[in-house]
């Protein structure tokens, strides 16, 4: 057989294949997805949610129904609570500073500061401008009192120009912005003030 023979040979047993299966062809697609149609995934309730807060205006009306749904019901929890009369857990300082008296308490700072030339305070209490500490007996020992209303300061000292938000005696830490500052809770009862 000749090369030219050998392709005519074989472009005829490739027709003659592909069109004895092509019957078989027929409706494929149908079946496909008929087949499939049976297997397609319900949608879980996570899938129902990220639609309703997808950024789309169907997504949109979603999150202010459920913003609306949790305001009712926390207004409706509120509402039966203050029927009952219960009054509910007892307020900390962080979330009620104001709780205590009004009278101002005397509170010290402290801050050792053994070779510095310039110390002061600043925090919520002074608009942050610095409040500046005394070390009379030139012992390191730097001090200052401030008159304070019952409440919860934020605070930091200030040591040669550079800050220093924890303080040993503060009540608590906050950081902001990278830095720390000093908490402390004036007239809650046990605090030193």
């Amino acid at each position: 057989m000749k090369p030219d023979n050998i392709e005519v040979v074989l472009r005829e047993a490739l027709t003659e294949e592909v069109a004895s299966a092509a019957h078989r062809l027929e409706g494929l697609e149908e079946r496909i997805v008929h087949e499939l149609g049976d297997r397609c995934p319900r949608p879980r309730i996570i899938d129902r949610l990220r639609e309703l807060l997808a950024p789309t205006r169907h997504g949109r009306i979603g999150q202010l129904a459920v913003l609306g749904v949790t305001a009712a019901i926390s207004l409706s929890l509120g509402l039966i609570v203050a029927r009952n009369g219960q009054a509910g857990p007892t307020l900390t300082p962080a979330l009620a500073p104001t709780v205590a008296s009004r009278s101002n308490h005397e509170v010290l700072f402290v801050v050792p500061a053994i070779d510095a030339n310039k110390v002061s305070v600043v925090g919520d209490f002074n608009g942050w401008e610095e409040t500046p500490l005394d070390d009379d007996n030139e012992d390191g020992i730097w001090t200052a009192t401030i008159p304070l209303s019952p409440g919860r300061y934020e605070y930091a000292f200030v040591i040669d120009g550079r800050w220093w938000g924890q303080d040993p005696s503060a009540h608590d830490y906050v950081q902001t912005f990278g830095q720390y500052s000093s908490v402390r809770y004036v007239g809650g009862g046990g605090d030193g003030a």
